[in-house]
């Protein structure tokens, strides 16, 4: 049986986005979809203040209701992906990570109901690109226009072939261009002991970086021949070289380190600016 696609839900516009996205993407892989309702706990602002009589029972009621008319909307434009859906009492991160397990690709919406309208990146949805066993898509409202193509960035380091595997399936998938962009801010050190120039020729290291993202990718270009790629070599911080790139994209690919868990927000310091900065949807993909 094909790896399901699972998406959380709990009544906001930011997950009702997440929902659409996942269903198209499930036309996309031909898989199933599975949505998750985490319903609220009672969380007086008073100590004093004890829980409604019936509030369970009522929440509950009102979750499988909400999860019904998304799953009907998906059933009604996508009519060949089977959808299922389950209505859980424990928190949110945990209900995904735990229905994630054996899943192909949890997809969530970049906040949630609760939090600031400021805080563009919900806890929810950190929590999970920090922890899920597979990748996850952070997705916000839609982008306004189908530009058929993918980013997906390249560091040069070592691991990421989960990374690039994911989004040469994807544009594969969608037939679309694959966007390779590698952007660096100083030279490459040959060994861990040496130390970065003080001067240097930013054109010749910017040669270097490009035969550094050639060599990268000619396996890949040998495995998916029909992928169109096109690779980008760029002399600026990653985040902001991929938030550049995103405007106009479907998809931004980034690599979280499973070694980030101490990073910033337990992502690496671009996945974590491109969460926040990037309007396109955003799969971070862990090696």
């Amino acid at each position: 049986m094909t790896e399901p696609i699972v998406v959380g839900f709990d009544g906001s516009a930011p997950s009702l986005h997440a929902v659409s996205w996942a269903g198209q993407e499930a036309v996309i892989r031909g898989a199933p979809l599975h949505m998750v309702y985490a319903t609220e706990r009672w969380t007086p602002d008073a100590l004093l203040v004890p829980e409604p009589a019936g509030w369970e029972v009522e929440a509950e009621a009102a979750a499988r209701e909400q999860l019904e008319q998304a799953a009907n909307q998906v059933r009604a434009g996508r009519p060949g992906v089977p959808v299922t859906t389950v209505v859980v009492s424990s928190g949110a991160a945990e209900a995904l990570l735990q229905t994630a397990e054996g899943a192909q690709l949890l997809v969530v919406g970049n906040r949630g109901r609760g939090g600031f309208a400021e805080l563009l990146l919900g806890s929810v949805s950190r929590h999970v690109a920090t922890r899920a066993p597979c990748p996850v898509a952070v997705v916000r409202q839609p982008q306004a226009g189908d530009f058929r193509v993918i980013v997906v960035g390249v560091t040069g380091l070592p691991g990421q072939e989960a990374l690039l595997d994911f989004a040469f399936r994807e544009a594969a998938l969608r037939g679309a261009t694959l966007r390779a962009v590698h952007a660096w801010t100083h030279p490459g050190t040959v060994t861990p002991w040496t130390v970065d120039p003080a001067v240097y020729d930013i054109e010749a290291v910017g040669q270097d970086e490009a035969l550094l993202l050639s060599q990268i990718l000619a396996g890949w270009r040998e495995k998916y021949p029909d992928v169109d790629l096109v690779q980008h070599v760029v002399h600026a911080h990653p985040a902001k070289a991929l938030a550049k790139a995103s405007a106009e994209a479907d998809l931004v690919v980034v690599g979280a380190s499973h070694g980030a868990a101490r990073a910033l927000l337990g992502l690496g310091g671009t996945a974590h600016a491109v969460l926040h900065h990037t309007r396109a949807p955003v799969v971070v993909v862990r090696h």
